[in-house]
């Protein structure tokens, strides 16, 4: 016999809801279909991509060593550190489309170095920065 946990739908009656215990009943219900779905922002895998492989030659070059990646309702960003002990040098933000808000952004120490509505055109601004001499 199945001993997984089952959850039935119940009347507003208790005595019956007594009864209920113990016992399988035809209409169960899948707590998965009662959850509210997250619509979380997130880079696409071209995206990360593009992000990766600028990041991976700035860590050869000895010019990055870490980064982390957070996202949440309204923004994913990729923040790229010197040493995990430090703020981040540059964050790489993508933005949930609004009226006053589109697409990505390139953060650097507070300051906005760009703005735009395709990733390519962030980027490029960073490949453009000078590099530090390590």
């Amino acid at each position: 016999m199945d001993s997984s946990p089952k959850f039935w739908k119940t009347s507003g009656n208790e005595a019956s809801n007594r009864e209920a215990v113990g016992r399988r009943m035809a209409d169960t219900l899948s707590l998965a279909d009662h959850r509210r779905r997250s619509s979380r922002i997130g880079f696409s895998r071209g995206e990360l991509k593009r992000i990766l492989d600028l990041y991976s030659q700035r860590v050869a070059s000895g010019e990055w060593r870490d980064y982390a990646i957070d996202s949440n309702e309204h923004m994913a960003a990729f923040s790229v550190f010197r040493s995990s002990f430090e703020r981040p040098i540059f964050t790489i933000a993508k933005r949930r489309a609004g009226a006053d808000r589109n697409g990505f952004v390139l953060l650097s120490r507070g300051r906005r170095l760009a703005e735009s509505p395709f990733i390519d055109e962030v980027m490029e601004t960073l490949e453009r920065r000078p590099r530090a001499v390590v």
